[in-house]
């Protein structure tokens, strides 16, 4: 990947949690001069573990050969439905990096509250690794994971794409779509 080239294209992808059984995800295209070039939107099931496929169906929908990264806000979503990033980037060939907004102590301790007993959700949050954090403008710092980028191209990539605060225009603006989204039909 040539970061420095203006055409760069990241597809930037946020959910919409409000507590119902299903949450919206809207995906945004946009190139690193900050111009959107395409939407995907999807579901996934609260507290479910479809999100990693219904991340690659979006993908999939897009038909697109040119997102050069897929940038995640955050990796588990809609009450603990768990991405898998590393799968995202193997099946799409696509680097993958997870944003998430605050330092935190992480999440197994309320997994292993909220679902006792169950190993597959516990391993896959436990896969992820760990953030490191990335000042992306000047102090304001998020947290990244990354698969298929090396970290210092994924926080150059972020800073890239982000004009103001902590959230990179792609998420901003796919976070944006999501919330405004009607329940989408199943």
């Amino acid at each position: 990947m040539h970061l420095p080239k203006k055409g760069l294209r990241a597809f930037g992808i946020a959910e919409s949690y409000s507590g119902r059984v299903h949450s919206n995800l809207a995906g945004v295209v946009m190139r690193k001069d900050l111009r959107i070039d395409g939407f995907s939107f999807g579901q996934v099931t609260v507290g479910g573990t479809d999100a990693t496929d219904t991340v690659l169906k979006m993908i999939q929908d897009l038909d697109r050969t040119d997102i050069n990264a897929i940038l995640l806000s955050g990796c588990v979503i809609a009450w603990f439905n768990i991405l898998d990033p590393a799968r995202i980037t193997e099946t799409t060939g696509i680097p993958v990096i997870g944003v998430t907004y605050e330092e935190s102590p992480g999440l197994l301790d309320d997994i292993r509250y909220h679902f006792p007993g169950d190993q597959g959700r516990i391993d896959a949050y436990l896969k992820l690794g760990d953030r490191y954090p990335v000042e992306l403008t000047k102090g304001h710092v998020s947290f990244l994971r990354s698969w298929g980028i090396g970290n210092e191209d994924a926080a150059r990539l972020c800073r890239d794409f982000t004009h103001e605060g902590k959230i990179p225009e792609p998420l901003r603006v796919a976070r944006l779509c999501a919330r405004h989204l009607p329940c989408l039909p199943l």
